[in-house]
């Protein structure tokens, strides 16, 4: 365990509350009344992000199977904020994992607390690596730092004085750094994107950097991709308790109706017991994997991309059963099981999103392929 990741672990260790279970009473009581409100855009709920961070769910990162399960236990009362501490749990982890000294002790405290919020720009760079879009941001090196331009079309979790992590390329020599961008920077600017289907409430903006001065004590990493390559795993486990929270609420969405409908229901090919077991299943791997987030073999790699793939396609098959358990109850507009539904497919196109995924493991398939005929 690295010094910092036993800094964060001092504020969970020694309560005789489990941690999960401290952060699911927040999410009880602040999310519920809300979570509408949220998934419509009229709130923006920093007030509990800061108040979760007080219970602990951002500084779990000592063992990222925590995290997950805080996360989880969020999205069993809200998507939309599951989301959101997705951002933030990614925003500390690329802080507790750089090496650059000053950034950490500027941030890191303040990001795992909740005193300062933020997210992570990583959806364009993560395609670019790809080759499913163009590296939107470029700089060049000036004394102190950088100074970048270009735009990022959604990141999520923003507000003024909120922090995210992206990634930018060197126009001279194509190198790629990641950084600490300041939603307060003057030269930064955030737009409102058009209204989402679902989870309006996220903090999410087309985000312009005009001529935006970096300076180093902000960069995470340079080179960057051996810095993507330790944190990527953990990036994408951690969108498992998006998954996770879903699943377990859209299950007992389906119990709720057995009561008065357990007599025609029975006849549906997919029943609450299939998905919960489903689930039981997948929450097994993912803290299988999450226990060493680090390991760099191939078939590890492989298996949280599997993973986070079949999460996706059982996000959607739980909500779409749910609305069906339901009948008209679940079609109306007041009814959590249509907002599950639409939560589902963000879990399914979030980057990576399905597409990404299996693009993925076939590029890697691929090259496994290319270096065992060699």
């Amino acid at each position: 365990m690295t010094a910092s990741a036993a800094l964060l672990k001092e504020s969970v260790v020694g309560d005789v509350e489990p941690l999960a279970d401290r952060i699911g009473a927040v999410a009880r009581r602040e999310l519920t009344p809300i979570a509408l409100e949220i998934d419509e855009g009229t709130i923006y709920p920093d007030r509990a992000l800061r108040h979760l961070g007080d219970a602990g769910a951002w500084s779990a990162h000592a063992d990222l199977r925590d995290t997950i399960a805080g996360i989880s236990v969020i999205g069993e009362t809200c998507g939309s904020t599951a989301f959101m501490a997705w951002c933030q749990n990614t925003l500390v982890w690329y802080i507790l994992n750089s090496e650059n000294a000053v950034l950490k002790a500027k941030y890191l405290s303040a990001a795992a607390s909740g005193r300062t919020l933020g997210g992570t720009g990583l959806s364009n760079p993560m395609k670019s690596f790809f080759g499913i879009e163009k590296l939107k941001l470029k700089g060049k090196r000036t004394e102190g730092g950088y100074i970048i331009r270009g735009a990022l079309p959604w990141v999520s979790n923003l507000g003024p004085g909120h922090l995210f992590g992206t990634i930018f390329e060197i126009e001279e020599t194509g190198e790629k750094v990641m950084f600490i961008a300041d939603c307060a920077d003057e030269n930064l600017s955030l737009t409102s994107c058009k209204p989402f289907l679902a989870m309006d409430g996220t903090g999410t903006y087309a985000v312009q950097f005009r001529d935006t001065f970096i300076p180093d004590d902000h960069v995470l990493a340079a080179p960057a991709m051996p810095f993507v390559k330790k944190i990527r795993a953990g990036f994408i486990l951690m969108q498992m308790g998006m998954a996770h929270g879903l699943l377990r609420d859209c299950v007992a969405i389906m119990e709720s109706v057995k009561p008065s409908l357990a007599h025609v229901n029975c006849f549906l090919p997919q029943q609450p017991e299939d998905f919960a077991g489903m689930l039981a299943k997948m929450e097994a791997e993912t803290m299988m994997l999450a226990a060493t987030p680090y390991e760099t073999g191939n078939d590890y790699w492989r298996a949280v991309v599997d993973l986070r793939l079949r999460a996706g396609d059982a996000a959607v098959a739980a909500a779409h059963a749910a609305m069906l358990h339901c009948g008209a109850r679940g079609y109306l507009k007041s009814h959590r099981a249509q907002r599950r539904l639409r939560e589902a497919y963000f879990v399914a196109i979030v980057t990576p999103a399905t597409k990404q995924l299996r693009k993925m493991l076939a590029d890697n398939a691929r090259e496994q392929q290319g270096g065992n005929a060699h």
